[in-house]
């Protein structure tokens, strides 16, 4: 049997099951000093920045690009220590069950202060555990003075995976998936999910996608299921069994067809993003597929993907969202990682961040309430010819799932098609 990284939520939902909640910040600390959490929202953030300065951070984040490590360990760290005279330790993790298995094993010890991760960039379901088995810091977002630039209306902000944010975390990115292609393999891409289909049984050996959890991975296979569901529409809202038991036969229906024309007849599949990215850069399958619009253009100013990379978005859309930071219940360092958290919302942040050379993210703020100098800065990005415009983006955006819809699929994925 192929193992799989298991999602982190379910490390916490079996070491917590019995465990009490924590009442966060009640009393005082052993040196007779009242901690920060029981006094941070009676402060004003000139104090909270006075109480951070000096300090270090230990941001624990997906270290899977060598575009944004570049971007945080470097320009990140830099403004980080110029203007605030913090040190930021960036801790690359693989998947965020390692840090969010670190602070459940951090609770389970009792250590209820001094914990070893600060902030986290997370969404999702991991989100949805760590809040509800009480293991973030907050409410805090909305003390963050750069949350004014942005729309905190805006469904995917103030819900993650439908799941209220409630100021537990505060946004850092946004993103949606795109396919991307080489138009000099593949002058004509199919541009459905049924044409996707059909150019697979015709291209045995030249479509993969990662195994979920991966998270890319993950999002192909909802899309497949959106396609099974005849749209997203009646999946929306809480989880339903009843509705997920008539509609999963077909869309595992719909994948193991497709399996034995998939890159090694489906006898495997990428474990990661990065892998499928090599396979792509390596042509040994014709499609690579990334949440980030402009991944593909970094990738070409890499070198590692061609000048005839492109991209495209199925015509029934595709799925977008929103990416946060979360400080977690016990951080040793909460004053820096609120600090950290604001400037990363920071116009020249957000700028720098959405450059296509640097990383090409979407930004998280809504550039219509920067500063003119920002909106312009913002309108003149260049735009390579892998990036498709804001406008097909947005018109052909989808929302997503509740994460417990994305925890029954990703196991009945496993169930149902990888161990078939």
């Amino acid at each position: 049997m192929r193992e799989l990284r298991r999602r982190a939520f379910f490390a916490v939902t079996v070491l917590l099951a019995s465990g009490a909640a924590w009442a966060a910040g009640q009393g005082e600390a052993s040196d007779g000093t009242i901690p920060f959490e029981a006094r941070y929202l009676e402060m004003g953030w000139d104090e909270i920045v006075a109480e951070a300065r000096g300090s270090e951070v230990y941001w624990y984040m997906w270290g899977g690009s060598d575009a944004i490590n570049t971007f945080v360990q470097d320009f990140v760290a830099e403004r980080l220590a110029e203007e605030y005279d913090i040190e930021l330790e960036m801790v690359p993790v693989t998947d965020a069950s390692v840090f969010v298995s670190k602070v459940v094993g951090e609770k389970q010890a009792g250590l209820e202060r001094g914990g070893s991760v600060d902030l986290v960039w997370i969404n999702g379901e991991n989100f949805r555990s760590m809040r509800t088995n009480d293991l973030l810091f907050g409410p805090y977002a909305d003390m963050l003075p750069n949350l004014r630039y942005v729309d905190t209306e805006d469904p995917t902000v103030a819900n993650d995976f439908g799941f209220a944010v409630e100021g537990y975390e505060s946004p850092y990115g946004s993103a949606q998936m795109v396919m991307v292609y080489d138009e000099a393999r593949v002058p004509a891409p199919p541009t459905s999910i049924p044409e996707l289909i059909d150019w697979a049984r015709a291209h045995p050996g030249r479509l993969t996608y990662p195994a979920p959890p991966d998270f890319t991975g993950s999002a192909f296979v909802r899309h497949l299921f959106y396609h099974a569901a005849g749209g997203y529409e009646q999946l929306l809202g809480p989880f339903d069994q009843d509705l997920f038991d008539r509609v999963a036969p077909d869309a595992w229906a719909i994948m193991n067809e497709l399996e034995p024309f998939l890159w090694r007849e489906g006898r495997t599949y990428p474990e990661t993003t990065t892998q499928q990215q090599n396979l792509f850069a390596n042509s040994e399958v014709d499609f690579d597929m990334s949440y980030n619009p402009s991944g593909a253009a970094n990738l070409v100013a890499q070198g590692r993907y061609p000048e005839s990379t492109r991209t495209f978005v199925f015509e029934s859309g595709t799925i977008g969202n929103t990416h946060f930071v979360a400080i977690p219940f016990n951080a040793t360092h909460k004053p820096a990682a609120m600090v950290l958290a604001n400037l990363l919302l920071d116009p020249a942040i957000q700028f720098e961040k959405a450059r296509p050379s640097v990383w090409g993210d979407l930004p998280a703020v809504q550039v219509s309430r920067l500063p003119d100098v920002w909106q312009q800065r913002f309108a003149s990005l260049p735009r390579p010819p892998s990036v498709l415009s804001d406008e097909i983006l947005q018109s052909h955006r989808l929302p997503e799932l509740q994460s417990t819809w994305l925890d029954a699929i990703e196991r009945g994925w496993i169930g149902n098609v990888l161990e078939r």
